[in-house]
């Protein structure tokens, strides 16, 4: 489907009404302006975070582990390259997991003999229901600003970065697989560690593993030793704890540019490499034409399983993809370009907190909508935002606009897990934002040089929202004197820490050609009584691309429910049509199917969710199957497929089906019951008025997800 796009003059799709020109610097002027002296790098605190991140530097991180399939674990040591920069500190606390067992802890480093490390007591305390502290007492003897290796010998279980694949479920079914997934708070579960983004180092790592398992790292070095089968692997970038990142399987590679290569299960890897093609170093090419050379080396992608709990995990050097994305091609194009996005906004400049996601996950949206204009053309652009911005709306229409999680500043209290917070506001309200602040510099290709040299300035860094704002106003002083930030009604402070929708949204009239049409045939199908065929012939769907049919899909379910003559019509006029089409497409038709319950193509629920297994794709349609009248149909579907469902994701549909609390989280755990319990009774949670932490919490968790089948891009999926 894109070598049906059309090539069309560089321009982005974000030119409402130009505001007042402005003339900023450009890349390469000798007086580009800092952030400000004293300009604060790093929050005072993470609530997410056990551990005291900010009594010590870390210099570097050394993993040394043994991967055993059999028994589903790994086990080794992690060696910290500490520094103390606080005097006085008598204890590390790193975040741990209940799923890590501790060994041994030691040091040595200052007041510690030469050959013999000294042994370190340690004691391991409750933090919240995602993880735990590892307290650890240090010598007396230890003194500011000199280096200390602290070595902890440990066993991960079974904890929720990590993801154990029996052969049956990955896409061979030949041999078995491992990945890991650390967004955002899941790495304390992998190795103990500062989980924060505020804090990055360097690391390494040695992996053993057994005969014919390929290993994979996100680092920008690796090797091999057949012989001892060892991979060792050096990411010589500092990063953040979350992005350090682990597959290992039976993975075969193909080069695919001279930066870049695909890899894959051996029955995946052609048909992955078909479809990317020469794409991704076209792609780099022109994200570094707009912010700048590329700053990790490698840009290589594996494509996993289905039980990869989300769609894309842009892991530095090697973006993490699920394989189920294959079947679309513009949906692919998508992802893959959002993650290299990330290679500048999310992995060289970091949001420090959680509580700013959109300064990873905003940024990313606009380089990437940058790249699609450059590479595509604006109207492919405007398409593919006019969808998210429905499904924005969407959700908005959901919660409410005074719903605290559609800030993008959420303040959230300890306890609440991160990863709960992520919607599509820290994605599309974020992306509107930044937006709005090209509009204010009145050309795009000088907000372009923007983001160029804010990048340069700090990368590898990680920063607040008050960073990125005073860079701007330094950077554009004429914007700074006209107090652009305190403009009535989109006050830069309203725009953070106020709820509701975009104070500003961008303008997409340039996609009209491509979105009108799907507005007219939604016109068409309004009525009770189904439209004439005549009519309806003048709409080829046929010739549509992806994201016009997902339009018209997404905003025929908005209407839902329809007349069943208009269901009848629906059916006859494109579920044929449909049903030789993308996994994008038939989730929306069949979320139609359910909502409106429409026996006849019940069938095609059935097949669908038969097929597919990945949690993209099942979670949305068990969801509406449960809140209809057909959960017995979702019944009967479960217990037939549940034997090839991942742990996690099994659970996670017997709790929407049995309406119960979370179940134990081993993985390992037997399939469930060929007998169903007693459901309970149908609970409806509602979004709580109230900004509290769990309030936010429950509201940012009926926002997750899916919004009529859109799968938000990054977000992690807690078992």
């Amino acid at each position: 489907m894109m070598a049906e796009l059309q090539q069309t003059p560089t321009s982005l799709c974000c030119c409402r009404k130009p505001l007042p020109a402005s003339g900023g610097r450009c890349g390469g002027d000798s007086g580009r302006p800092s952030a400000g002296p004293g300009a604060p790098r790093c929050p005072l605190v993470d609530v997410a975070s056990a551990s005291n991140f900010r009594c010590f530097q870390l210099r570097h991180l050394h993993l040394d582990l043994r991967l055993n399939f059999a028994v589903k674990e790994m086990s080794g040591w992690l060696v910290l390259d500490l520094v103390p920069v606080q005097p006085g500190v008598q204890t590390l606390v790193l975040d741990s997991h209940p799923s890590l067992l501790i060994h041994s802890i030691d040091c040595k480093g200052p007041g510690a003999p030469q050959d013999e490390p000294l042994s370190l007591t340690y004691r391991v305390d409750p933090f919240t229901d995602y993880g735990s502290s590892l307290n650890i007492s240090l010598p007396t003897t230890l003194k500011t600003g000199r280096l200390v290796h602290i070595t902890v010998r440990y066993t991960t279980t079974d904890g929720p970065a990590i993801w154990w694949l029996d052969s049956e479920l990955t896409c061979g079914q030949s041999r078995p697989l491992v990945f890991t997934q650390g967004h955002s708070v899941c790495n304390r579960s992998f190795f103990p560690c500062f989980d924060t983004p505020a804090i990055k180092s360097t690391y390494t790592a040695t992996v053993r593993v057994p005969e014919g398992v390929t290993v994979l790292m996100s680092a920008s070095r690796s090797s091999y030793s057949k012989q001892d089968r060892v991979f060792q692997f050096s990411m010589e970038f500092p990063v953040p704890s979350y992005l350090v990142a682990l597959v290992a399987g039976e993975l075969q590679h193909v080069d695919v540019g001279p930066r870049s290569r695909v890899w894959a299960e051996p029955c995946l890897l052609a048909c992955a490499v078909k479809k990317l093609g020469g794409s991704v170093e076209r792609w780099l090419a022109v994200a570094e034409q707009l912010f700048g050379a590329y700053l990790w080396g490698r840009c290589d992608i594996v494509f996993l399983p289905p039980s990869f709990p989300i769609v894309a995990m842009e892991n530095p050097c090697l973006t993490f993809i699920i394989a189920s994305i294959l079947e679309s091609s513009e949906f692919l194009l998508i992802d893959v370009i959002h993650e290299i996005a990330h290679g500048w906004f999310g992995n060289a400049v970091t949001n420090a907190t959680w509580e700013e996601m959109w300064l990873s996950e905003g940024l990313a949206t606009y380089a990437q909508r940058r790249i699609t204009t450059e590479a595509y053309g604006e109207a492919f652009t405007c398409l593919e935002t006019v969808v998210r911005l429905d499904a924005l709306h969407r959700q908005l229409r959901l919660l409410g606009d005074n719903n605290p999680v559609s800030k993008l500043q959420v303040k959230f209290e300890p306890g609440v897990n991160p990863s709960t917070l992520m919607n599509l506001f820290t994605y599309e309200k974020g992306f509107c934002f930044v937006s709005y602040l090209s509009e204010l510099c009145g050309d795009v290709r000088r907000f372009d040089c923007f983001l160029r040299d804010y990048i340069s300035e700090f990368k590898f860094q990680s920063v607040v929202a008050q960073d990125l704002i005073d860079y701007f106003l330094n950077y554009f002083p004429e914007l700074k004197d006209a107090a652009v930030a305190t403009r009535e009604g989109l006050e830069f402070d309203r725009w953070l820490s106020g709820c509701g929708p975009p104070l500003y949204e961008p303008d997409m009239s340039a996609g009209g050609a491509l979105t009108r049409p799907v507005q007219d045939l939604c016109d068409v199908w309004r009525g009770s009584d189904p439209p004439d065929l005549q009519l309806l012939s003048t709409y080829q769907l046929t010739e549509w691309s992806t994201f016009q049919i997902v339009l018209f899909l997404d905003r025929m379910l908005d209407r839902s429910p329809l007349p069943h003559e208009v269901m009848v019509s629906l059916s006859s006029s494109y579920s044929s049509l449909f049903d030789s089409l993308n996994a994008e497409v038939q989730i929306r038709w069949l979320q139609l199917v359910v909502r409106n319950n429409f026996y006849p193509d019940l069938p095609r629920v059935r097949a669908f969710l038969h097929k597919h297994t990945s949690r993209m794709y099942t979670v949305p349609l068990y969801e509406d199957l449960v809140a209809g009248v057909m959960k017995c149909v979702a019944l009967e579907i479960f217990y037939q497929t549940q034997r090839r469902l991942h742990p996690n994701l099994r659970r996670t549909l017997h709790q929407i089906l049995f309406q119960t609390a979370a179940a134990p989280t081993n993985q390992n755990s037997p399939v469930l019951p060929l007998i169903p319990p007693s459901p309970s009774p149908s609970l409806s949670p509602s979004p709580a008025p109230t900004a509290t932490a769990s309030s936010t919490a429950n509201a940012a968790a009926a926002a997750t997800g899916t919004t009529n089948g859109i799968a938000l891009r990054d977000v992690n999926v807690s078992a």
